[in-house]
């Protein structure tokens, strides 16, 4: 067996070089059981050391001009040889428990994809918004998009990462992918035994009346915020 771990990185050269030591160091869950492993680097369009940093610390670089979440993570996916996906954030760590977790619940068989539970040690607010999410997580089956594993073959069947969307991709991504485990009567799994710790960077980087006023749109507007890249400025507006 082989897994394939994703990084899309846009002008992550603050951070990347973290994120992947927590990834080489998280697959020894798997290459200890004599499992291969790879790590890819889709440099998104980056005008830092992103693609160097990545280089330099071994991972595989794939380059995407398009400045998007979905097609970044794609175009990673498309240079993956393992039967497994985990993509994983430029600004996430995940720990050797969290692969750990994964691969059982690949061993178990009857699993097609899923995500994990978070954490972000930033302020008390913080601490219920991420527990909020994690609650919603785990109630719906949505992987929070800084951590989705899936089964190559299943994400090839449904084409990937849609490529309308700049952000809540992975939300659009899991209700294709729970059908699909209907149908093969698999199972889409939120692990929560171990959550990965994610970067609280948005909310050092934007005010909360700017992060406000980008909800309040989103909702006002019914989500159509997510079909434009200008709307969706947290994500690709280049503040690092």
């Amino acid at each position: 067996m082989k897994v394939s771990v994703v990084v899309p990185a846009f002008n992550e050269e603050k951070l990347l070089g973290d994120t992947l030591a927590s990834i080489q160091s998280a697959l020894s869950a798997f290459t200890t059981d004599g499992w291969e492993s790879e790590i890819i680097v889709c440099d998104n369009n980056s005008t830092d050391r992103t693609a160097a940093i990545a280089t330099e610390a071994g991972a595989r670089v794939v380059h995407e001009p398009h400045n998007q979440i979905a097609r970044a993570r794609n175009s990673g996916a498309a240079a993956a040889t393992g039967e497994w996906l985990l993509f994983v954030d430029a600004d996430s760590n995940p720990c050797t428990e969290l692969f750990a977790s994964v691969k059982a619940v690949i061993d178990g068989g009857d699993c097609i994809g899923g995500g994990c539970t978070l954490r972000m040690n930033e302020s008390w607010w913080t601490s219920w918004m991420i527990h909020g999410w994690n609650l919603t997580s785990r109630a719906l089956r949505w992987p929070a998009g800084s951590f989705i594993f899936c089964e190559k073959a299943a994400f090839d069947a449904l084409g990937g990462f849609s490529l309308k969307l700049y952000a809540s991709e992975e939300i659009e991504f899991a209700g294709r992918l729970k059908r699909l485990a209907r149908n093969q009567r698999r199972k889409v799994r939120i692990l929560s035994a171990h959550p990965m710790r994610t970067s609280p960077r948005k909310i050092r980087l934007y005010s909360f009346w700017e992060l406000f006023r980008f909800a309040f749109k989103f909702c006002f507007f019914l989500g159509n915020s997510r079909f434009s890249r200008n709307s969706c400025h947290p994500w690709y507006d280049g503040r690092r």
